[in-house]
């Protein structure tokens, strides 16, 4: 599956991407929102229910083409959740847990390429349901420990065979990601209503 930032600098592929090897989600949470909304990404991004469509899979399975070098990332809390980012043109790309200990990427899908969307049929379901916006009564939940349950196998197959060290994004020898990540400022927190 292909993925680009908005104007192209950066792109490259999820290998393997199918249903079996990964999951393709919706998360209604604040902060997948927020970073959209802070990189004035909403009409491109966001759901009518100011979703993200996701892709969760391996991080040995993500392969950058180009522009490595142009990848950011922003901590939108305290939390242990990185959000990376295109800094050429603010697109966000992929959420991965803050070092490659825990090894996963998930790829926001609207960058992706739309067949290889498509062949990944129907949601698993949508997370977060509480922070969706409108009427939700048709949106299917999907629990955090189902998740959790359907992504634990690839994490432990990840770290036995040693696949959490190829990934793009940390470094093989530390698992710190590529670039230091920074926080938002209080200016921005307070522009998306978080201060």
């Amino acid at each position: 599956m292909r993925f680009a930032c908005e104007c192209g600098a950066v792109a490259g592929e999820i290998e393997k991407a199918t249903a079996a090897e990964g999951d393709y989600v919706v998360c209604h949470c604040t902060d997948c929102r927020d970073l959209v909304r802070h990189f004035g990404h909403e009409a491109r991004l966001l759901d009518a229910h100011g979703g993200t469509a996701l892709y969760q899979s391996r991080c040995a399975r993500m392969r950058i083409d180009r522009g490595r070098e142009r990848l950011a990332e922003l901590h939108m809390t305290e939390g242990p959740t990185l959000r990376w980012y295109a800094s050429c043109c603010d697109t966000p790309l992929f959420n991965t847990y803050r070092n490659g200990r825990i090894p996963y990427v998930t790829t926001l899908l609207a960058n992706c390429d739309a067949a290889a969307r498509a062949s990944l049929g129907e949601p698993l379901g949508h997370l977060f349901i509480g922070d969706a916006t409108g009427d939700t009564s048709g949106l299917k939940p999907l629990s955090m420990n189902r998740l959790m349950r359907r992504f634990f196998p690839r994490m432990i197959k990840d770290i036995l065979s040693g696949d959490r060290r190829r990934s793009a994004l940390f470094d093989p020898e530390t698992l710190e990601p590529i670039a230091k990540p920074r926080q938002l400022t209080q200016a921005e927190k307070h522009a998306l209503g978080r201060a």
